[in-house]
This record gives structure tokens, sequence and C-alpha cells, in this order.
């Protein structure tokens, strides 16, 4: 390996070990909280080395932002081919949930903290989102091609879209908060998360099918 290839490899490795500290960070101590000299203590180097990777620490939670949406994406790209459209709408709603619980950092950073959408209002056009529309599409795709199979008729194709995903999005944040845990040891005595998300699921499924 040249120099050029070593430096750009250690670049690369610095980038990710400050997302990785800031993210630890933001959701632990709060975005508030958190400051570039903290995230600096954190990976032992000084705020002046950060600063040469991001202007400021909205930056961070933005480029954070980004990231999960792309790993997001790339979870999505093999249910492009599953040709039934309702396999693939339950699909894409059980790839969401695998998200939310194997990477529950990124999914309160892209879905519940408010600082990315703000960084969007200062930053980027008016009315853009790249990452999210994405993302949103492929389920707005979705919803259409069930549309003409028969499911959903007479219903508008975005509604249903932002219905099925704050569906899956409150499992997902009762998860993430913590509040399902709780509510599951104090009132089921079980602590059982992955299948009771997994049974939840299925229940909101069968409402879905209803529909045709």
């Amino acid at each position: 390996m040249g120099i050029k290839e070593r430096k750009s490899r250690h670049k690369e490795d610095l980038r990710k070990r400050i997302l990785e500290a800031a993210k630890k960070l933001f959701v632990t101590a709060g975005y508030e909280a958190t400051s570039i000299r903290k995230i600096a203590q954190e990976i032992e180097f000084s705020p002046t080395t950060i600063y040469l990777y991001y202007k400021d620490k909205s930056d961070i939670i933005y480029a954070l932002h980004q990231e999960g949406f792309l790993m997001l994406r790339q979870d999505f790209q093999p249910l492009m081919q599953v040709e039934s459209p309702f396999e693939r709408l339950k699909a894409i709603g059980k790839c969401y949930l695998r998200f939310a619980l194997a990477h529950p950092d990124f999914y309160e950073v892209m879905f519940i903290m408010k600082d990315p959408m703000k960084y969007l209002e200062v930053n980027c056009v008016e009315g853009e989102w790249e990452e999210g529309e994405r993302v949103f599409d492929f389920l707005l795709q979705t919803i259409r091609d069930c549309q003409n199979a028969g499911y959903f008729s007479e219903m508008d194709t975005v509604e249903v879209a932002v219905q099925a995903w704050s569906s899956v999005h409150g499992l997902c944040s009762l998860h993430v908060s913590g509040h399902l845990k709780s509510m599951m040891e104090v009132v089921l005595k079980d602590n059982d998360q992955e299948r009771m998300i997994e049974r939840a699921f299925r229940v909101f499924v069968s409402y879905l099918e209803l529909t045709k």
C-alpha cells in the first residue's frame, strides 16, 4: 500500500471514529449536552482535528443521519426483486423493524431526534430531503402496486403509506425508547421484546389483508 492510500485509509478510519463517538454521545448525553470538545475527548484527539472533517456538531449529526439512511436503503435493495406487492410491503415492514432492532442508535438519530431535521431546514433547499425521499418513494410505489393488485381500494396512496410507516415506526420507537421493555416487565412480567414486536406486526398485517 502506497503513502497516498495509507493517508486515505487513515482519514476514513478517523472519520468513522468521529461519527461513532458522536453517535454514542448524542444518544446517551443528548445533542445539546454534546460538544465538539467532548467528541474529541472520546476519541483522544484535539477539537481542531474534528474541525478538519466537520464544521460543527450539526454537520456531524446530519452525516450520521445520511449514513443511517444509506444503510437502510441497502437493506431495502433486495426487496425490489419481490414480485408480489403485498409480500414486498410485508418485507419492507419486517426489514424496517430489523433495522431498528439491530441499530437503535442510528434509528434514534434518523427518526426520533429533531436535530437532523433542523439541519435540513437551515442548510438544504426547502422541500428537499433526498435520503428520506428515496426510502419513502419505495414504500409509495409498493403501495401503488398493492392497489393495482386490489388492496387499499378507494384509499389515498400517500395516506396509506403514512399510516403504514407510522404504525411500524410506533413499534420501533417503543423499543428504542425503552417504553416497551418497561411495559412488558411491569405489566406482562416478560422481557422478550422481539417476540412481542413480531406478534404485533402480524396483527398489523392481518388488518392490511382485510383491505382486499
